[in-house]
């Protein structure tokens, strides 16, 4: 009976080690993606930057001067009645990468077709930065976004510490607003 148990308990101490070993595996399997995709909207994000600021050559001094900002490079929307959009981006804080974000959105009312385009939130103070990096922070409903076109770039309004341009890339879509978008932050490692 004693040597039973030595061989069960033997038997499932080795099982838990691989299984242990498989979730280690796994998750390094899923950084290294991770890391990947990373890298590709690290680079996609330095073409929306060059984009934006070829639009207003004034922007480089307001993202010098402002806490931070977040650039979104690919933004899809899609809608029929019920409309959707999402992308991932990276946050900036004194010049540096200091975390990655990812956008969604939902909104209903009449609305039709698709849109690809670019989006940079400029966090003109810090309490709006640490907002929005604490997973705190929303545009309402009545929010708005000066829209951009390569070459040609407006002035951006802040609201509540934080201003939005966007810049459409393909598609066609009536309008593009900014209002109900939610945000999740994870800090750079």
């Amino acid at each position: 009976m004693k040597r039973i148990s030595y061989k069960l308990y033997s038997g499932l101490v080795v099982l838990m080690l691989l299984l242990a070993s498989g979730q280690v595996t796994a998750q390094d399997q899923e950084r290294i993606m991770d890391m990947e995709k990373r890298e590709v909207i690290k680079s996609d994000a330095m073409d929306a930057k060059m984009a934006f600021m070829r639009a207003n050559p004034r922007l480089e001094t307001m993202l010098n001067d402002a806490a931070g900002y977040a650039i979104f490079p690919n933004v899809g929307k899609g809608a029929w009645i019920l409309g959707g959009a999402a992308g991932n981006g990276i946050v900036y804080e004194n010049g540096q990468v200091a975390g990655y974000t990812e956008l969604r959105q939902i909104d209903v009312g009449f609305q039709f077709g698709g849109k690809a385009f670019r989006e940079l939130i400029v966090f003109e103070t810090q309490e709006a930065l640490n907002k929005f990096k604490e997973g705190d922070f929303e545009f309402g409903g009545s929010a708005s976004a000066v829209i951009w076109d390569e070459g040609a770039g407006g002035a951006i309004t802040f609201e509540n510490g934080a201003g939005v341009a966007i810049m459409p890339k393909a598609g066609a879509m009536a309008g593009i607003s900014v209002g109900g978008q939610e945000f999740d932050y994870r800090a750079a490692q």
